[in-house]
């Protein structure tokens, strides 16, 4: 279980995130999909995921996910990642600024019978807000 798991989670971000195939979502995510860390506004479930995929790949155009560490047990897998890209359109009211941009993130999902039920996302939002000049460095 653990081997196929790994897998959904190398398609869903090699696939979708990385080449941005929003259609793979409804064969890897759960038609009650639940993800425990949303961004505002976004509805619940599938929609929301194919949103939030679509207004990262929107904001940087060249977003590549590069899995560092990949681990699974049970029902569910965590991918240790950094996310590159560069800001070329809005990103939550934030206007395009040319910056090339590197993040850290480790993603947690539960797959059932094949396919993505719950995500939970944790990511260094200051990091990459520092790198987009909206918050300043410590010390700066």
């Amino acid at each position: 279980m653990s081997k196929e798991n790994k897998t959904i989670m190398r398609r869903a971000l090699k696939e979708v995130v990385n080449k941005g195939n929003l259609d793979l979502i409804d064969e890897l995510v759960s038609p009650d999909f639940v993800d425990h860390t949303p961004f505002p506004g976004l509805p619940p479930g599938r929609e929301g995921i194919r949103q939030t995929i679509g207004m990262l790949r929107e904001a940087f155009p060249d977003l590549q996910i590069t899995i560092e560490d990949l681990i699974a047990e049970g029902d569910k897998v965590v991918s240790r990642q950094t996310l590159r890209g560069t800001h070329q359109g809005e990103f939550m009211g934030i206007p395009p600024t040319g910056k090339q941009v590197t993040w850290t993130g480790i993603l947690i999902f539960r797959i059932a019978d094949g396919k993505i039920v719950d995500q939970w996302i944790e990511q260094d939002q200051l990091g990459l807000m520092q790198q987009l000049g909206l918050v300043p460095p410590p010390g700066g």
